[in-house]
């Protein structure tokens, strides 16, 4: 890639003198030429040190005192000669292509926030434990009310982006990632990538694995301060499931109880995971202008749901109305916003599946017409 934007990676690091080799090889051994990499150390006392200073000057290594985390990442961000940046910790690595992947996605898309992309979860040897699980196309009204579904191993971000809604805040430890996406999401969108892009390390002392009720108390924070409610969907499922992880197994009853809950508030959306909509879907997108677009199927097969109609609304108005025909269907709606946009789609009919849910059409997707 002859010409192409400055990538600046950034890696806050302190005493994981055993995994920051891996970390820092997996970034000097990108495809990518046009790459800046920064090694933000808080003092550590092992081998880091050594390790990072040993790579010369393919990287540039600062070790001074930080007020954590994302006071790291933030010095980091601040002093960045990219146009986009990242950050990568000091346990995980980025797969082959990873950066390349979000230039080209950054060169098709320059107006979004952020890119990410799929990736792994791996033990503490680096051997792949499984597909990171929750990764999923971009949703704005899940990442805003109920879940970060966004890899941070995988999310490159406009560095413009991050100066107009604000850098890392600094008073965050487990979430720190997920405010920074809603802020984003909420003001540029963000765009998904279908490509394997990075892992997580995933073992008994990583942050995320030793957080319990600490980081609930954190992500409740984070979601009240963007939903403006006092028990958003999110807040529940997170703490409903931390809750349930740790009962005694004669509790039964209660999980039950739990499970119930943690239900509720997963589909309080009205989408569901197998793509069926429910009669009532809350979306979001982003500011825009021009025409929304949602892209479904009728299915043939249910003659119950013949004659279905969907409606479009925003804040109570009506903004598109349209029988759905059978097979594949889009239905168009013209609106312009300076601020992010809530959606609800709302279908005349619905039947009842053999699991008690109310499926009205198969949702494929909502956005901007592009």
């Amino acid at each position: 890639m002859a010409s192409g934007p400055i990538v600046t990676i950034v890696t806050p690091s302190l005493n994981q003198g055993r995994f920051i080799r891996a970390t820092i090889e997996s970034v000097l051994s990108q495809d990518y030429p046009h790459l800046e990499y920064i090694v933000m150390d808080g003092g550590s006392t092992d081998s880091t040190a050594a390790i990072a200073t040993a790579f010369g000057s393919r990287l540039k290594w600062i070790t001074e005192p930080d007020r954590g985390q994302s006071n790291a990442i933030n010095k980091g961000f601040r002093m960045a000669k990219g146009e986009i940046v990242s950050w990568l910790n000091s346990d995980d690595v980025i797969l082959p292509g990873a950066v390349s992947h979000a230039v080209e996605a950054f060169k098709a898309r320059p107006e979004t926030g952020a890119v990410y992309g799929e990736g792994y979860q791996i033990d503490e040897s680096g051997a792949i434990v499984r597909r990171f699980p929750y990764t999923e196309p971009f949703n704005l009204w899940k990442l805003v009310y109920l879940s970060d579904y966004v890899l941070q191993q995988t999310a490159y971000f406009r560095k413009s982006a991050v100066e107009a809604v604000g850098y890392l805040d600094e008073d965050l430890h487990y979430g720190l990632d997920w405010d920074l996406l809603i802020r984003l999401g909420l003001r540029f969108g963000l765009e998904y990538i279908p490509e394997y892009m990075g892992s997580l390390r995933v073992y008994p002392e990583a942050k995320t694995s030793m957080g319990g009720p600490a980081r609930i108390r954190e992500l409740g924070r984070i979601l009240r301060k963007h939903t403006g409610m006092r028990f958003p969907p999110g807040y529940i499922a997170y703490g409903l499931d931390s809750w349930q992880a740790g009962m005694p197994g004669w509790l039964r009853s209660a999980a039950r109880v739990v499970a119930h809950f943690g239900w509720l508030a997963v589909t309080q959306q009205g989408w569901h995971s197998d793509g069926w909509a429910a009669p009532r879907v809350r979306f979001m997108l982003p500011p825009g202008g021009g025409r929304i677009v949602v892209r479904g199927t009728m299915p043939a097969e249910l003659r119950t749901l013949r004659g279905q109609r969907l409606r479009v609304e925003s804040s109570g108005e009506t903004l598109a109305e349209a029988a759905l025909p059978r097979g594949d269907f889009e239905v168009r709606a013209p609106f312009q916003s300076s601020e992010a946009i809530h959606l609800t789609l709302l279908a005349s009919k619905a039947a009842i599946g053999g699991d008690l849910k109310r499926r009205s059409y198969v949702l494929r997707g909502v956005q901007w017409e592009r």
